[in-house]
Formats: C-alpha cells, structure tokens, sequence
C-alpha cells in the first residue's frame, strides 16, 4: 500500500499541540477524546501509514501529565448494550479499557457513571468497581439539558453531580461508544473546578472530519459513510468562516450544540475561550498527510467497502435501508460505482466462467489472483492459498496442500462435527498449511507469506460465513461481498 500519512510527524505535532493547548488554561484540560483509542483501524484505511494505535502512541507521550477517565451512561448498563465490533456490553468494556490502559502505563483515575437515577444495573457495577479498588462518581441527568443553560449551570445542574477528583493536568474523557456523556462530564468538571477556583480549559480531540481538508475531500466523505447509520454530516463550520473568514470543516452534531456550549463556556467561565467548533479541537491530523493522492485512492475504496457492507446487512436482515439510499448517494457525490473496485469485476468474472462462487484479491503491484469453488476448498479458501502463491514466486500448479491430507479434515467435519459443506474455511486451510510447512519447503515459503496480505482487497461473489470474514479480518485483508447468499433457495442462512 502506497503510504500517504507521515506517522513520526503525526506523534510529534500532536503531542505538541495538547501541551500547547493545556498551557492556555490553569494547567488543567479536560480533553474528550472522540472515536476510538484501540485499533483505529478506520483511519488506518483512509490514511495509508497511521498505524491503528497511533493515538495511544501519542498519548504514552503525554502520560506523566495525563491520567483517564473512563465514561459510562447507566442507562446502556441497565440495558446491556453492546459494542458490535467486539460483542461485549458496555460494562464489560469499561473493565476491558482499564485493563488495556494499565497495560501500557496509563493512569485510570476513575470511571464516571452518567444519567444515573438509581439503577439496579448501575449500582451492581459501582459494587464491582469498588471491590476492584476503581473509584467511581455519579452524574445525574439534568432536567431541560442542554436548552436550559440556566438550570444546567448551577448548583441544580452540574452543581448536583459529584466532583470528580483528578490529579494530573491533563484529563482524558473517555467510553466505550458515542451517548455516553463525555461532553457533559467535562463540562460539569469546569463549572466543579471554577467554584474551587481552578480556570480548567475543554478541548475536543476527533480525527474526523479532518477539519483543515476540503468538505468533499473523499477522506472526509469516507467518515460520512462511516457514520451513515448515525445520520452525521459534514459541513462548513459558519462559526469560524465568520470569527476568522477561514473554511473549516466540522460536522452537524458540534455545530448544533456550539451555541449552547458557547453559553455554558461563558456561564461557567465568564467568557468563552472558543469562538468555533473547530477552535475546540486539537486534531493534527491533516497536517500529516504527505500523498494526498494515496489518501484520495484509499478513501474511494473505503466508501466503496462501506456500500457494499450495508449492502450485505441489509440481505442479513441487519442492515438499514435508509442507511443504504444514504450511503447510495454518498457514492454518486464521490463519483465512485463498483468498477472503481478491481477486485468486485475479477470475482464476478470467475463466477460467470465456473458457474460456482468465486472470489479475488488484489496484490500490491496491482495483479489480481481469483479462487474457485472446488470439491476441496471453498472460494475464500482457494484465493488465499493462490495468493500465497503468488507472493512467493510459487507456480500455481503445485499443492501446497496435499488433497490426501485435506480428505481426512473433511471426514471429520461431516462424519464427526455435523458439518454439511465438506469444504475447508480459510481457517481449516491456514491451518493444514502450517502442518504441511513442517515438512514441504514451498508451504513453508507460502506461510513466510502472509504478513504480505495486510492491507489488501478482496471480494467474493456471495456472501461469507462469519468464520471466513473474521479470518479475512485478522489477516488485515479489506474484504467486500456481494449481497447474495450461495444458496439462495434456502430461508436459512448459518453465520
């Protein structure tokens, strides 16, 4: 993959410019840290050369002034939500993000509880917290938030919630997902600090939208498809293009709110220190990009993905169609149709030619290897064993795993493990490569191999199970589906 994004800049500017910004208050910022700190592997696809945990990268530069607070509403613990990318609740994922941080030398100070009225739910995770040696605070909901600044910034509002003690001068707020209340308990820890006399400052870290790109830029009409199921859009920020006559870009939601963010800053504060929603934010990012070009081509493809996602939800019975006229149009705005992706047309060609499921994936030069359905193997299957291949100069007629080997493994699915499709997964066949690697010298250079599949396309002519995409997923291939299943006669469909 063509890199696009200077990583060692990014960790030095960004880094820098928290410092800068903390120094503008009492030497105290409350710093709400939007999208995701582990495995940001969105921005990793749009910005070929950020690397998923550059984030925590930067924050491990800042950790002897930084400390954690981890935001958690008790309404999503009362009903058990769950974070889809892992298929934990949010409780769970608090645990999981303590853990996590701890592991890399970061200081949890505390996790906050918001929208608390008295849940059971709630109450038995503080118990847990507590008997973990985690302090834990309430925030309550506050009646006419966030209209009635009145109310809301007084000794009836933030006034009611509890002051969370924090030791470090910069605050990280974050949660397991978006709704959780992390705007709100850094703005209740100003109007907390400034009533113990301490001039704390707020600052928004978001990676997108990059605010410094055009408004159509395709990265930033990539987060749109990304947050198409959230309803955000992008758009000029009018509040800087008036202050400052500059175009920025930021998105609906912060722009909505400004008005009353800038009327609790000036409440709480006296004045506001922000005069925009792009003046909240401390994002670096777009000052890192060094091939716009690499940036724009790895955009279009994630758009593309996007689509063709919401596509296969929507065939799953989990998809949205509102999502997907939205996500149609962003496609048209961006100029882009499934011709733009290589792999989608060599796929579909190989399904044509056998008359069976089909799949693809692009190398880096720009070769496309294809995998057919066979007695043995399953397309997914196939096409990785080809693109092993491919990658080691090995020639496409030999095994690299013997058929004698593989009818055994089918055995034992069908006789033994209740499987109807004898066919191997991508898993099984990794792992009948790695035993033949023990003792055949071309598998062994076909295993040497697979670190090269990170970042790639793919695309298969039917809908995958979830075995073989979490597969895909782990190799860091970037893998799409048609929205159709290989048997489509049946009501049933096994994930």
């Amino acid at each position: 993959m063509k890199i696009g994004f200077d990583n060692d800049k990014y960790l030095k500017m960004q880094s820098e410019h928290i410092r800068e910004r903390i120094s503008k208050f009492d030497n105290k910022l409350y710093l709400e840290f939007g999208g995701k700190l582990f495995d940001d592997f969105h921005a990793s696809r749009v910005l070929p050369g950020f690397e998923p945990d550059s984030k925590l990268k930067m924050l491990l530069q800042l950790k002897e002034q930084a400390e954690i607070v981890i935001v958690i509403s008790a309404e999503d613990i009362e009903g058990n939500k769950i974070r889809g990318d892992l298929g934990i609740t949010y409780d769970l994922d608090v645990l999981r993000l303590i853990d996590a941080f701890r592991s890399i030398g970061l200081f949890v100070g505390s996790v906050c509880i918001t929208k608390y009225a008295g849940q059971t739910a709630a109450d038995q995770f503080q118990k847990r917290l507590t008997s973990l040696g985690i302090k834990s605070y309430h925030h309550y909901t506050i009646p006419g938030y966030p209209s009635d600044i009145e109310t809301i910034v007084s000794d009836e509002g933030y006034g009611k919630n509890e002051y969370i003690e924090t030791e470090k001068p910069l605050v990280i707020i974050t949660a397991p997902g978006p709704g959780s209340g992390k705007m709100a308990t850094c703005l209740s820890q100003l109007y907390h600090e400034h009533k113990r006399g301490i001039k704390a400052g707020y600052a928004k870290f978001e990676t997108f939208p990059i605010w410094n790109l055009p408004l159509k830029h395709p990265v930033n009409i990539a987060y749109e498809a990304a947050t198409a199921d959230l309803n955000d859009v992008n758009m000029i920020d009018p509040f800087h293009l008036e202050a400052y006559g500059e175009t920025t870009v930021n998105y609906n939601r912060d722009v909505e709110i400004f008005p009353v963010l800038n009327a609790m800053f000036e409440q709480i504060l006296g004045e506001s220190p922000y005069k925009s929603p792009t003046d909240m934010g401390v994002n670096m990012v777009g000052n890192c990009i060094v091939d716009d070009e690499a940036c724009r081509a790895a955009s279009h493809q994630e758009i593309i993905r996007r689509y063709y996602q919401c596509l296969g939800d929507c065939k799953r019975g989990i998809g949205s169609k509102e999502t997907l006229f939205k996500l149609e149009l962003i496609m048209k705005q961006a100029g882009l149709s499934a011709e733009n992706r290589a792999v989608v047309g060599a796929a579909l060609e190989r399904e044509i030619e056998t008359g069976h499921p089909a799949a693809a994936i692009e190398l880096e030069d720009g070769t496309i290897v294809t995998g057919k359905t066979t007695d043995l193997l399953g397309a997914s299957a196939a096409v990785l064993l080809n693109a092993l291949k491919a990658l080691g100069g090995i020639e496409h007629e030999i095994h690299l795993v013997s058929p004698k080997a593989i009818e055994p493994i089918q055995r034992l699915k069908t006789n033994y493990l209740g499987s109807k499709n004898p066919r191997l997964h991508t898993d099984e066949i990794l792992i009948a490569l790695s035993t033949s690697a023990a003792s055949d010298k071309n598998a062994e250079l076909a295993m040497a191999q697979i670190k090269k599949l990170q970042g790639l396309e793919a695309h298969s002519s039917v809908l995958l199970s979830s075995v073989d995409e979490k597969i895909f997923k782990r190799l860091g291939i970037h893998l799409t589906c048609e929205a159709k299943y290989e048997s489509e006669n049946r009501i049933y469909h096994k994930r």
